[in-house]
């Protein structure tokens, strides 16, 4: 028997579900405009995983980045979300990102 294909599905259910938290909590405490780090932190997984030998391997980098490249998209959902008060607010100030002035002239992602 080969148990990788059932692996591969549980890690992947399980990168998902983690991806679902990270999103709430960056937003929470860092806010939607630091939306291009985990985006370009997901293409860089991927990257990676093209240079993998091992498919198993390969296929579980490859839907690490996939999550976050998603949950980039999701940031600016999230914020909305936050606020029509379905998640609760920060109410302490975020911190800007680095090159802030320059993520706010680009459209944050969605799908």
């Amino acid at each position: 028997m080969y148990w990788e294909g059932l692996a591969i599905g549980l890690f992947s259910l399980g990168i998902i579900g983690f991806g679902f938290f990270w999103v709430i909590r960056m937003e929470y405490y860092l806010g939607y405009l630091w939306w291009p780090y985990p985006l370009l932190f997901g293409i860089g997984i991927i990257v990676v995983s093209l240079f993998v030998a091992n498919a198993g391997w390969s296929a579980l980098l490859g839907v690490t980045g996939a999550s976050f490249i998603w949950g980039a998209t999701e940031l600016k959902e999230q914020a909305v979300r936050t606020e029509l008060g379905w998640f609760p607010r920060n109410p302490n100030p975020k911190p800007q990102p680095p090159f802030v002035e320059i993520i706010r002239r680009i459209k944050a992602p969605h799908l």
